[in-house]
């Protein structure tokens, strides 16, 4: 795994660079001196504990022959206050499961990514409290 990361004008924009050319922008907020033009680093953590999780139980949905059409997530987080690092103190994830899908195995994928499968939750939950929910809409 690798990524190059080039800045983009004179203040914190950035590009971060895959090896197979895939790019995201990231930016600081203005009291840092940045200009809002990409997330910010503590932002792309929780989107890739949603990421991450996602991939996990769509697969698992997927092998459990469920009729999952779509899922969204919700991610909310606290960081620590009067402190640097400024570490997340809770994350919460919601799961939206879309379709025709089993309560029970819709639990059960959403425990197995959560609680053994997602690599970044894993690192997370080292500093941080993570709580998690689902539903299921049809």
């Amino acid at each position: 795994m690798k990524i190059d990361i080039e800045r983009l004008n004179s203040a914190c924009n950035l590009k971060a660079t895959n090896e197979d050319g895939i790019s995201i922008l990231m930016d600081g907020s203005p009291e840092v001196g940045g200009q809002n033009k990409g997330l910010r680093p503590m932002q792309l953590l929780l989107a890739s504990i949603g990421g991450c999780s996602s991939i996990d139980i769509i697969s698992i949905l997927q092998k459990q022959r469920q009729g999952l059409r779509d899922i969204k997530i919700e991610i909310e987080a606290h960081r620590q206050t009067d402190v640097t690092p400024a570490l997340f103190s809770n994350i919460t994830v919601h799961f939206i499961l879309f379709g025709d899908i089993d309560e029970n195995k819709a639990q059960k994928a959403v425990e197995l990514s959560m609680d053994k499968y997602c690599s970044v939750a894993r690192i997370l939950e080292k500093t941080c409290d993570i709580k998690y929910s689902y539903e299921i809409k049809d």
